[in-house]
């Protein structure tokens, strides 16, 4: 199955990035392929959820993260991320200044995916 998909969660299509249990090379190469999916999109209208459960970070998978969210921008209605303390709060909010985006935490995909549709 795709690592990169819309799903459906009480009736809204969200686009799913499933990173969990990825190498770092994996997490930089998905996050450069996210901006071609977002992007087809009409602007304005991607409810994204990515699940980094489980994920190491490297220096690149977080330099490819911060391009993403940041190319993505305009085609974002909402996003959240699923995250288990894997990530440090320094890289955290480096990616979300580059990206000038308010990008909410969750501990599981489905309280995330509950906000994005609240």
């Amino acid at each position: 199955m795709d690592p990169i998909r819309f799903v459906t969660h009480q009736g809204q299509r969200i686009l799913l990035l499933d990173f969990r249990e990825t190498t770092p090379d994996q997490v930089a190469e998905l996050s450069a392929r996210v901006p071609e999916v977002i992007t087809r999109e009409p602007k304005g209208s991607v409810l994204v959820v990515a699940d980094f459960s489980g994920v190491t970070f490297s220096r690149d998978a977080v330099e490819r993260i911060k391009i993403a969210t940041a190319i993505d921008r305009p085609h974002i209605k909402r996003a959240a991320w699923v995250l288990t303390e894997n990530l440090p709060k320094a890289l955290y909010d480096s990616i979300r200044s580059f990206s000038a985006r308010d990008i909410p935490v969750f501990d599981t995909r489905d309280k995330a995916m509950d906000y994005l549709v609240s």
